[in-house]
């Protein structure tokens, strides 16, 4: 009888290394199934993004620029798809003031895009948006004809909202008798120019600039009664103003 504890010893280390070969095999298994997984996730034929549907206003946003732009810095798979790293290569693309992206399941991706909104032409090659920044972007001269209509705002580097801001001041006032800016300079000195729709220019100044120009507003009818076409009209007095008339070759 004291012989059988031994018998069993090796039935014992039988079922010891059964188990641990099981064990190794399901690892194995685990591991290479890891692999595959990670390999068809990454792979973007497996399971590639699909859809990509942009909304929101717009008038210069090119959606196939939008679409081609996120294959070709995200080529992976729906699962590898950075969101963060999506959002800002949106936001990054000229017309684009702010956006939002989420992936949609299981092949899809949502972006929410608010366009720039370009009130003037800044230096001659930038554009400003309602709220005075400055954004690089191109605006063919089709677009201005048929979709919108710019003024060119003209100034020193980092002048830009306060440009804008004077900019509108003047053209309310001037809305009363149906003028416009077409042209405005703010020197480096914050001398303000204008130039308006009717060929006028305005020279108001540094200071006041807002009531000189309500000046020539209200004496814009008893300037228009002469005979002669006008050419400048200086406002930098306290009272009173001074007028530049065009020469006969130039109103011809």
């Amino acid at each position: 009888m004291s012989e059988l504890p031994a018998l069993d010893e090796p039935r014992k280390s039988s079922h010891f290394y059964m188990g641990l070969a099981f064990f190794i095999c399901l690892l194995v298994l685990l591991v290479f199934g890891l692999v595959k997984l990670n390999a068809w996730l990454e792979d973007e034929q497996q399971a590639p993004v699909q859809d990509i549907i942009v909304s929101g206003d717009r008038m210069f946003i090119d959606d196939r620029q939008i679409e081609t732009l996120i294959k070709q810095s995200q080529p992976g798979s729906f699962f590898k798809l950075d969101v963060n790293q999506t959002h800002q290569t949106v936001e990054a693309m000229p017309w684009v003031y702010r956006a939002s992206v989420r992936k949609r399941w299981p092949s899809g991706l949502e972006i929410f895009v608010v366009e720039q909104q370009p009130v003037a032409i800044w230096n001659g090659d930038m554009l400003l948006n309602q709220y005075g920044d400055a954004f690089d972007a191109q605006i063919s001269s089709a677009d201005l004809n048929s979709k919108i209509t710019l003024p060119n705002l003209y100034g020193p580097g980092g002048s830009e909202q306060t440009a804008l801001q004077g900019y509108r001041n003047m053209q309310s006032l001037l809305e009363t008798s149906n003028l416009y800016i077409v042209e405005m300079f703010l020197s480096e000195r914050f001398a303000w120019n204008v130039q308006l729709n009717n060929g006028i220019k305005l020279n108001l100044g540094r200071t006041e600039f807002i009531d000189r120009l309500q000046r020539f507003v209200d004496l814009l009818p008893l300037i228009s009664q002469q005979d002669r076409q006008v050419e400048y009209v200086d406002l930098r007095y306290d009272t009173g103003l001074a007028v530049g008339w065009k020469t006969l070759d130039k109103a011809a």
